[in-house]
């Protein structure tokens, strides 16, 4: 399998040329690394190609580097049932950078791409219709980046003095807690709560 797989890359080396900036196979899967202004090349011919025919688009999404020139890579899953193979495609854009949408080449990259800009605020160019998919409206900031507050910035609740649902900036009710990470099977020096109550030796 491995090697079908490293033939694929070297395939797409060949036909794509300088488009391609690596491929390797990790995990039964074939990962292609490619220029961001390429990604509709390049999955129209995975698409396309008789020694490819990825027809299914599985999924859109992006991960964060925050310390990197360009923070996010964007993650394009294939699958060719005729072939029994899927690849993996990245390109790397940053908080400005936009890349092409690809709903002209897969129509199912439509709610994943709006996902991936509504979580991680990556911009596609020529998206037909680029909004928010998951957040309420007037959601500020982009909750899967890794400077994104656990708690967030807002919460929202239902007032009853109001009767309507308000939102108001995140106050934590407790600003520390003490955790003790001890296991009572190995024994704190201490009595645990519950154990006032057992025989003192």
């Amino acid at each position: 399998m491995d090697e079908s797989l490293n033939n694929l890359g070297d395939h797409l080396r060949a036909k794509l040329g300088d488009v391609i900036v690596s491929c390797d196979v990790a995990y039964g899967e074939l990962n292609v690394v490619a220029q961001a202004p390429a990604i509709k090349t390049v999955l129209a011919f995975l698409r396309d190609d008789p020694e490819c025919e990825f027809a299914s688009l599985i999924d859109v999404t992006a991960v964060d580097y925050p310390t990197r020139e360009k923070r996010f890579d964007v993650v394009y899953h294939l699958l060719s049932m005729t072939k029994n193979r899927r690849v993996r495609v990245k390109v790397a854009t940053d908080e400005d950078g936009q890349v092409p949408s690809v709903v002209s080449i897969f129509p199912t990259a439509n709610w994943f791409e709006r996902e991936t800009y509504d979580m991680y605020g990556v911009l596609f160019s020529d998206h037909p219709d680029l909004r928010r998919i998951l957040t309420d409206y007037g959601f500020a900031g982009f909750p899967l980046r890794k400077d994104f507050p656990m708690t967030g910035y807002v919460e929202v609740r239902y007032d009853a003095d109001q009767k309507r649902v308000v939102y108001e900036p995140v106050k934590l009710t407790q600003e520390f807690r003490s955790f003790d990470f001890l296991s009572p099977w190995e024994g704190a020096e201490y009595i645990l709560p519950g154990d006032e109550k057992a025989e003192q030796k």
